[in-house]
């Protein structure tokens, strides 16, 4: 009755933006009739009028889905980050739960028996070191060695997807973290990637023959084009983890998750501005604004912003404001962030970090010759920024250059 109501019902007309989830139901559900369907998302996989993909396909009255599968947090967005989680069944809907950031990362051949075909509709940030890509690269290798297909629900890139910026991660740093090699804000959708890697040598981890028999099928959506930011396209922002809640933590975390990795600088994750309100152990939210915008960073000014904390108390940091998106380059203040770090700390903490530090350091921002740079140069205030920022700029405009033959949207 439930699936009844839901496709005779007016709806209104909703956001311009048609999801994949929203084209897949606008063509019948045609690809996956007749076929028994595993489900890999979590909290933002919803159609544009917000309703969970989960729900979309269970009420279609056309569609056997049999298996979800979750990512980093789950399928419902709740579980801690870093934090394994175990397989169950959903309460919910009473299906099987395969957890794809337990035990394993990449879906055995058993949690993949019962299913014909993998539908994917993940919600990416835009950011090289988000875990919802590497989930899906994972499951793409594992449906393709076991002979099912996948297809993804494409969705929109929150930074656009003209924006290219940061370091290139190179092969030997490659990790569940990084699982393709790319600028750290690639300008990319999650179904662009996923045809790079079915077409291109290297970036999925099997063999060539599994590789190029591997059914993939992107449903693209309607209506987006490359240059929009998640603001202009009319769709409500659902939490993609506990510390993303909102588009402003989405963009923070392309330009302070590096900076803020190791060294000292904390991001406000646990107040109301996560990604967004910097703070520093032994500097006064006022000193790291001015010292911020002392460097002019392009697109960029920096103030103090009070908030109240859980037990009452009025605590402040200095929050990162975006007064020119077309100049900036996101990745940069991550650049200066970790300069500033070196200089301010007692000694040097890239110098003296230990190889465990020094390898999730790596595994995030990808080029080992920064690392270098840091190590000898942080703490005398000597680094050649510019030099390397430019170097940066130049591989991501070749790899933008290069992707354009993947683009579903011009």
């Amino acid at each position: 009755m439930a699936g009844a109501v839901m496709q005779t019902q007016a709806r209104p007309a909703g956001p311009p933006v048609k999801l994949g989830i929203d084209v897949l139901e606008q063509q019948g559900f045609a690809p996956l009739r007749g076929k028994r369907v595993g489900l890999l998302t979590h909290p933002a996989g919803v159609n544009r009028y917000g309703v969970s993909t989960i729900d979309v396909l269970r009420r279609s009255g056309q569609v056997r889905l049999v298996a979800l599968y979750g990512p980093e947090h789950g399928i419902y967005g709740d579980e801690k980050a870093n934090v394994k989680i175990g397989n169950r069944t959903d309460r919910r809907t009473g299906l099987p739960v395969y957890s794809l950031y337990g035990e394993y990362r990449k879906p055995t051949p058993e949690m993949l028996r019962n299913i014909d075909v993998m539908v994917v509709d993940l919600q990416d940030l835009g950011s090289r070191s988000y875990t919802y890509v590497s989930c899906m690269l994972y499951t793409m290798e594992a449906c393709f060695e076991q002979g099912k297909q996948v297809i993804v629900l494409d969705r929109p890139n929150p930074l656009g997807g003209l924006k290219v910026d940061g370091p290139f991660l190179e092969e030997k740093w490659r990790s569940y973290v990084g699982a393709f090699p790319a600028p750290y804000v690639h300008g990319l959708t999650v179904g662009e990637i996923a045809r790079i890697a079915k077409d291109t040598p290297g970036w999925l981890r099997i063999s060539e023959t599994a590789r190029r028999n591997g059914r993939l099928s992107v449903i693209a959506m309607q209506g987006w084009k490359r240059s929009m930011l998640w603001q202009q396209t009319g769709l409500t922002w659902v939490p993609t983890s506990p510390a993303v809640p909102n588009t402003q933590a989405a963009f923070g975390y392309a330009m302070v998750g590096l900076g803020c990795q190791l060294g000292g600088f904390q991001h406000g994750y646990g107040t109301p501005y996560p990604f967004r309100l910097l703070t520093y152990p032994t500097k006064t939210p006022q000193q790291i604004a001015d010292a911020l915008n002392a460097r002019n960073i392009p697109g960029l000014s920096f103030s103090v912003r009070n908030y109240r904390a859980s037990n009452g108390q009025i605590k402040s940091g200095a929050y990162v404001s975006i007064t020119n998106w077309e100049k900036l380059h996101p990745v940069e203040v991550s650049y200066h962030l970790q300069e500033l770090a070196a200089r301010w700390s007692s000694g040097n903490p890239f110098a003296g970090a230990s190889g465990s530090q020094e390898n999730l350091f790596n595994k995030h921002f990808g080029d080992s010759a920064w690392w270098d740079e840091l190590r000898a140069k942080g703490g005398a205030g000597g680094l050649r920024i510019q030099t390397f920022h430019a170097q940066w700029d130049a591989k991501a405009y070749r790899f933008q250059a290069w992707s354009r033959t993947w683009w579903l949207y011009r």
